[in-house]
């Protein structure tokens, strides 16, 4: 916000203004500046806005993912501006299936949701749903199943439409033959390599080195750079706050006891007659009919609730293991569902329940009271808690009176960190291509070649590189981009126009030798002009060694030749170096010498870059058809 404010005020304006917002951080405190109130959307897609922080957060997961898959990846690359628009377009998609999900009618129903559920590993305990791991794990990502399960709907949703499309998709054999044929062929070919010419005239005078200096300027600057004074403020950083007593954590446990209550659990199983979606009366009413015909067979003296589960249900995910849930949480079904279970008693069946997915019989198997972890259980992780809490707090407050101190004088970084005993660090030079350590951060280099610095010599704004972690840099040493001394480089530049003489000189040669070669020269005759030998190759592949590379791609690029006939062109292998080639034949791949096995294989991997293919056509005309905004400048 500081930084908007600063590139478009100036004056007693921007002074009255920043008054008003200290008036209101005295109110409302520090997080009123981290929150900010101006738009904060990266991307709208339709009504819809995605935020900075859920960009943010798909950008943190993102990078986690890449750096597990790929340790080896340089971070820069995770941090550039091309990484992070692959990540918003990947938002922007998610968010235009789930919206045409919405408007098509698409439902996630929550028999669907609970199978998806239950089949999630972390979820589960020798090979079955546990309720405990799945209260676990969402607790220990700070996320409640309510919220668990709307994030999981809008997965499965997403899934709907691609699926369909893949449903839709057909793989011929004769696709598959066609392929194998392609990326099978062989070819036999010849090829002389050409000797590098030496140019006409290989003196290169002192005048047109500077000739050509003069005219090529740019390429011989030194990069601009700079060296920052900077502060790296972050809740680390902070003093080690002092153990909190007993009596503290004690009154802590007593403010946060509902947080420590394991809640009530229910062993559930159920039989689910569906109501079909936009159903008419008479297929409600036929339903229900059939609902309380299993319900009365159900409360039957003897009856055999699993077997009548597998005759009538139709839960699939349910109905073989005798409609059998599992153990459920509060907050784990539909309230209709949640509200009949609880008022049951174990061995009690309910009368049918009416819920988005049908009409559900209900039998309580068993059930497990709710209880509070005692303070001992609890007092390490309040006391972690304690700490934290406390750093934050002292980040907050430092960072807060550091803000304030730059905003009354933006002219100076150093001696308002060190009236509150902050460190200043002084970064070595950099350029725009960015440092290492802190200085490798793109964000960092933005703000330290930003106008606010570099030009008007003031202090950045703070650059949050996450929510406890803030950096503010201010100028230090500015060194422009200046002409490296011709003498420096007069070396390098009479190489490059020496090299340009050769690449001409070969060009010239080549296209010489292949107007010949075209006109009925044989390459054998050609090779001993020009001293060389003849090589041929035969039944050659894209990956044949001992070949130069860009020989073979050449090589397999070139159009079949007609029967007797030759395919000739002159190949460029760079630094001066040409071959002259012919392709004698070209020999298709025999599908039926691939396995069955393998040519299963292939096809479901066709198959899936065929449904790639048609998910991303579908989206581009989906992206197309909707009005989509994206705000780089938040990114």
């Amino acid at each position: 916000m500081l930084t908007l404010l600063r590139d478009k005020l100036s004056g007693w304006f921007a002074k009255i203004l920043f008054g008003i917002l200290i008036f209101v951080f005295a109110f409302f405190g520090i997080e009123g500046y981290f929150v900010a109130s101006h738009a904060t959307w990266v991307a709208k897609v339709g009504d819809h806005q995605i935020g900075s922080q859920a960009f943010q957060d798909a950008l943190n997961k993102a990078r986690e993912q890449q750096l597990q898959n790929n340790p080896q990846i340089d971070p820069k690359a995770l941090d550039g501006q091309r990484f992070k628009n692959d990540v918003l377009e990947g938002l922007i998609q998610r968010q235009l299936l789930i919206d045409l999900a919405q408007r098509s009618g698409i439902v996630v129903t929550d028999a669907q949701l609970r199978d998806a559920i239950a089949h999630v590993p972390a979820f589960q305990s020798n090979g079955a749903f546990d309720p405990t791991a799945y209260t676990a794990v969402l607790a220990g990502a700070g996320l409640t199943p309510e919220t668990f399960q709307d994030m999981e709907r809008n997965d499965l949703t997403v899934q709907v439409l691609p699926q369909a499309l893949s449903d839709g998709s057909i793989v011929t054999p004769q696709q598959i033959d066609g392929y194998l044929r392609l990326i099978g062929q062989t070819r036999d070919f010849s090829y002389v390599d050409l000797p590098v010419p030496q140019p006409v005239d290989s003196t290169v005078t002192p005048t047109q080195i500077a000739d050509y200096y003069k005219a090529h300027a740019d390429a011989y600057m030194s990069p601009e750079q700079v060296a920052v004074q900077y502060v790296d403020l972050s809740t680390d950083s902070m003093p080690a706050p002092a153990a909190p007593s007993d009596e503290a954590l004690r009154k802590l446990y007593a403010q946060n006891e509902s947080r420590f209550v394991v809640p009530g659990q229910y062993d559930v199983a159920h039989i689910l007659i569906s109501v079909p979606k936009n159903a008419t009366v008479a297929q409600k009413s036929a339903a229900l009919a059939q609902a309380q015909k299993v319900d009365a067979l159900a409360a039957a003296p003897g009856a055999n609730f699993a077997a009548l589960a597998k005759q009538y249900s139709d839960d699939l995910g349910s109905k073989n293991q005798g409609g059998d849930l599992g153990w459920l949480g509060l907050g784990d079904t539909d309230p209709a569902f949640q509200a009949a279970m609880v008022a049951l008693k174990p061995g009690q069946i309910s009368k049918p329940v009416l819920t988005s997915d049908g009409y559900h019989i209900i039998k309580l198997l068993a059930a497990r009271a709710g209880s509070t972890k005692p303070f001992d259980q609890v007092k390490d992780v309040l006391a972690s808690e304690y700490l934290k809490d406390a750093r934050d707090k002292e980040y907050s407050r430092i960072a807060g009176k550091l803000i304030d101190a730059i905003d009354s004088n933006p002219g100076s970084l150093a001696g308002a960190a060190q009236a509150l005993g902050i460190p200043v660090h002084t970064s070595p030079l950099f350029s725009r291509a960015g440092g290492s350590g802190l200085f490798a951060d793109s964000k960092i280099v933005q703000a330290a070649f930003s106008s606010q610095v570099l030009k008007d010599n003031n202090t950045s704004d703070p650059i949050n590189l996450s929510p406890q972690h803030m950096v503010l840099v201010h100028l230090a040493r500015h060194v422009p981009a200046q002409p490296l001394p011709l003498a420096q480089v007069a070396g390098t530049i009479q190489s490059t126009i020496l090299a340009q003489r050769v690449a001409a000189a070969a060009s010239q040669q080549a296209d010489a030798l292949l107007a010949k070669l075209k006109a009925g020269s044989s390459l054998d005759a050609l090779a001993k002009s020009v001293g060389g030998n003849v090589k041929t190759i035969a039944a050659a592949t894209p990956g044949t060694q001992g070949v130069d590379p860009t020989l073979l791609s050449a090589v397999f690029k070139l159009p079949a030749p007609a029967p007797k006939q030759r395919a000739r062109s002159a190949v460029n292998l760079g630094q001066g170096r040409y071959a002259l080639v012919e392709v004698t034949a070209v020999h298709p791949g025999d599908p039926s010498k691939l396995p069955a096995e393998q040519r299963a294989f292939l096809t479901t991997q066709i198959g899936q870059m065929q449904d790639a293919a048609t998910t991303q056509a579908f989206l581009d005309a989906l992206r197309r058809a909707t009005t989509v905004q994206t705000a780089p400048d938040r990114m």
